[in-house]
């Protein structure tokens, strides 16, 4: 097959970033979340909805405009307010489980663990969009973006989960400064919500890669227990359905704080639902799932 030259003066099309993969098989599995690249000399996107990663840190104004958009849909939704501290988990939970797949979807997809300090990711919640800076990431020797700029090469497998972890609590921790004191939640708590968000948003992407076996096996690898600041493990364990099926679930180590408005809809994978509503939800999930196929 023969290939033609651009013409002289034509514009050379650049090379994908070595995370833009992930990022593509992201937007074809789950549309509602798209990743951006930004080049190096280009700055993120501001205003039209965009909130860039390191002002919701300041938890000064941009805060309090993020945090407002949970209260407008409650109220909205369910028509009653929730308490400021329910606010601003829900605000929390809606940023760190899209910026957990920054990192912890390239890992499980490529091998490859992209860094981003808060000041290189703007999201913008309405359209379903995160902006990000991608530079230096971490992959292992036989990777063939192992020569790249930004590489770092890192010996084995455990080391890169090592990286995994450290570029998800250099991302966060800022973040969990900024909403900590409004959250009412200090140090443990506000850890183990960053657990969850690690092992929930891969475990639901996994699934729909048709993964899901797999994404729950590197989770626990990732997640064994004592990987301070993380708490606990990844926490799967199986029940077992009406017709003798296995059913996945997990513990949470945090509240998502739902409960507040709805006491009685628990999610399916909070410590205060018993394994027999378990089943019935996971059951009835399924159910639904088979009839609108």
């Amino acid at each position: 097959m023969s290939i033609t030259a651009p013409a002289p003066g034509a514009p050379h099309p650049l090379p994908a970033s070595p995370m833009a993969a992930a990022y593509a098989r992201l937007a074809e599995v789950f549309p509602s979340l798209r990743v951006e690249e930004v080049g190096a000399g280009e700055a993120l996107p501001e205003g039209a909805g965009w909130t860039r990663a390191d002002r919701l840190a300041a938890g000064g104004e941009e805060l309090d405009a993020f945090i407002a958009w949970d209260e407008e849909q409650v109220l909205r939704d369910y028509g009653k307010a929730a308490r400021p501290d329910v606010l601003a988990t829900f605000g929390l939970h809606r940023y760190a489980w899209p910026a957990c797949l920054l990192i912890t979807l390239p890992w499980f997809l490529l091998g490859r663990v992209p860094r981003f300090p808060v000041d290189q990711v703007a999201y913008d919640r309405a359209e379903g969009r995160m902006a990000v800076r991608t530079g230096a990431f971490a992959c292992l020797p036989d990777d063939p973006a192992a020569g790249l700029p930004g590489a770092r090469v890192v010996a084995d497998e455990e080391a890169l989960r090592g990286e995994v972890r450290a570029a998800v609590a250099e991302h966060l921790e800022p973040l969990l400064a900024g909403f900590g004191p409004r959250m009412r939640r200090r140090g443990r708590a506000l850890w183990g919500m960053v657990t969850d968000e690690i092992v929930e948003s891969l475990w639901y992407v996994g699934h729909l890669l048709g993964e899901e076996p797999r994404a729950m096996a590197e989770l626990e690898r990732l997640l064994p227990g004592a990987t301070r600041p993380y708490v606990g493990t990844a926490a799967f364990r199986e029940l077992t359905g009406p017709n003798g099926e296995a059913l996945p679930t997990r513990d949470r180590a945090s509240c998502c704080m739902f409960y507040t408005l709805r006491p009685e809809d628990t999610c399916v994978t909070c410590p205060r639902t018993c394994d027999t509503d378990r089943v019935s939800k996971l059951t009835a999930t399924g159910a639904a799932a088979s009839t609108t196929a």
